[in-house]
């Protein structure tokens, strides 16, 4: 695959580099050092012989890849949304993972965010795994501007991802990442006198 290096750009604290892939349609890639990662179509290798979105280790793997997309959150402002996918892993050393990111207007105001490794538990997957679907479920703030998601390879190995799906949750359905959700709207009117 050619390499051509776009921009850097800081995303969640971390600066990564995006780089130009034969990717499919919506989706960029970014990392902390491409020169380790290959990515794109796996053509064939996905369930039912489809077509599968790749992520391979190529160097060191010493750091991490990933292949992403940025949507905006409108049709999920003030809602829990439950992502899933579907991910298979051959030989991770590291750890690997989907990732769910809800931003605010600053490029360091975050509003959510979950990477299957530091969310509320260490969800990462390691190892060599067959098709899996996972989940990440997060509140979609007031405040939110834009919303991030993919998936993330650390270390050598390769992953393959298909089939993300967003769906609106209700309350029941426990969030797994960091959020502010002091900046979600109440459900119905609350403390009306005043009394708590």
């Amino acid at each position: 695959m050619k390499k051509l290096i776009l921009r850097s750009v800081l995303i969640a604290g971390t600066t990564i580099t995006l780089l130009s892939f034969d990717l499919p349609k919506g989706w960029t890639s970014g990392g902390t050092d491409m020169k380790e990662y290959e990515m794109g179509i796996d053509k064939g290798a996905g369930q039912d012989g489809r077509n599968t979105a790749t992520l391979k280790s190529i160097r060191n793997g010493r750091d991490f890849g990933t292949m992403f997309q940025n949507c905006l959150p409108d049709k999920y402002i003030g809602k829990r949304v439950r992502m899933t996918a579907l991910l298979k892993t051959k030989d991770v050393d590291g750890w690997a993972g989907l990732w769910f990111r809800i931003d605010g207007e600053g490029s360091k105001d975050m509003q959510g965010f979950d990477n299957m490794k530091n969310g509320k538990t260490d969800r990462s997957i390691k190892g060599t795994t067959d098709w899996t679907k996972y989940e990440i479920v997060l509140d979609v703030p007031l405040k939110s501007t834009n919303l991030a998601f993919g998936a993330l390879l650390a270390g050598k190995g390769q992953i393959w991802f298909d089939n993300f799906n967003f769906e609106v949750v209700d309350n029941t359905v426990p969030t797994t990442g960091s959020g502010k959700e002091e900046y979600m709207p109440n459900k119905e009117p609350i403390n009306l006198n005043f009394d708590n």
